[in-house]
């Protein structure tokens, strides 16, 4: 393998001259640019990027927690994340902690150790106390955090209201909510407290059922539709996120229950699987595009020294209509 002196040696000029190329500091004119440049194709020469990053105390490597690769919302984030990293010159490190509880302290401790430049933090293992004196640049995805480390998360109460509106335009009376463990503290609850509020103002009944802590298998989703099909079989109606939702219309169809005829579901999130299954389901959609850029660029922000402070990023969900609810003209509700 070539070296930066042979580099130096071949296009004519100094070590040092060849370092500020690849590290583009300081002047260099365009031809000496060029001869460099030209050198290191001919030589096949690769940049050491460890030892620069230790000059310079910089890995460049973001790390995005999260709770499960497989679980559509995360690995969608993390596709449109690290595309957005890549374009600014950046690696992803993808740190998965639905198996082990005590990986997350150990990605936060990289941070503290400069193995990884920042964080973005979407998983909902540890405690808020865990995060709190962290000196290295961290943003928060769809939870709570503390003060000084920013959120970036849908309009919960927004897309909480469109699944309701759209569940009353189809005449339901009785209806189920399925929604996560409130342990964690998160943005994501202001979608059921505004959906059973909106239902309750129309005289709807809303059973409400809370998941398990950490619960993103679809095996423990099915297991669970199951029981709640026949706990509730009286519903006309079902709010939840796509994969909930596409294993309680399993269970619906194999207790000979028709969608959308008997009863009508309303899915959150809006991921891929809600259009790949036996019936494209009517979502609130989540712009998981513009969250996980937003989550990118503020962390850029952060790292390149911009300090926040109760920093909440907001993004509007919509309403996508598919075959799981009947689509009547929309009708205007007070708020």
């Amino acid at each position: 393998m070539a070296s930066i002196k042979e580099v130096a040696q071949k296009a004519g000029v100094g070590v040092g001259t060849v370092s500020r190329v690849l590290n583009s500091t300081g002047y260099v004119s365009d031809e000496t640019r060029n001869k460099v440049e030209t050198a290191m194709k001919e030589l096949n020469y690769i940049p050491n990027e460890l030892a620069r990053n230790l000059l310079s105390k910089k890995s460049g490597i973001v790390a995005i927690i999260i709770p499960k690769i497989s679980h559509p919302f995360f690995a969608e984030v993390v596709l449109y994340a690290e595309a957005e990293l890549m374009k600014k010159g950046y690696k992803t490190m993808i740190c998965s902690t639905y198996s082990e509880q005590n990986y997350e302290k150990e990605y936060i401790n990289m941070l503290n150790r400069h193995i990884v430049d920042g964080i973005i933090a979407g998983s909902h293992l540890l405690d808020f106390e865990e995060y709190q004196g962290v000196q290295g640049p961290i943003v928060a995805l769809d939870r709570f955090l503390g003060e000084s480390i920013p959120v970036v998360s849908t309009n919960h109460k927004i897309g909480g209201k469109l699944a309701a509106e759209e569940l009353i335009r189809n005449n339901c009376r009785c209806v189920l909510q399925i929604q996560g463990a409130r342990i964690v503290d998160s943005p994501s609850h202001e979608r059921h407290y505004e959906f059973e509020r909106c239902m309750k103002k129309h005289g709807v009944t809303v059973y409400s059922h809370e998941m398990d802590w950490n619960d993103f298998d679809y095996g423990q989703y099915d297991v669970m539709a199951d029981m709640l099909m026949d706990k509730y079989p009286d519903i006309d109606g079902i709010f939840a996120a796509d994969m909930v939702a596409i294993a309680c219309i399993r269970q619906l169809l194999k207790r000979k229950k028709k969608v959308p005829r008997d009863v009508k579901v309303v899915a959150y999130d809006g991921t891929y699987v809600a259009k790949v299954g036996v019936m494209n389901l009517t979502v609130v959609q989540q712009p998981i595009e513009e969250l996980a850029k937003s989550a990118v660029n503020i962390l850029l922000n952060m790292m390149q020294g911009k300090k926040y402070h109760n920093k909440k990023a907001f993004f509007e969900p919509s309403l996508l209509y598919g075959d799981t609810t009947y689509n009547k003209d929309k009708i205007e509700f007070e708020n």
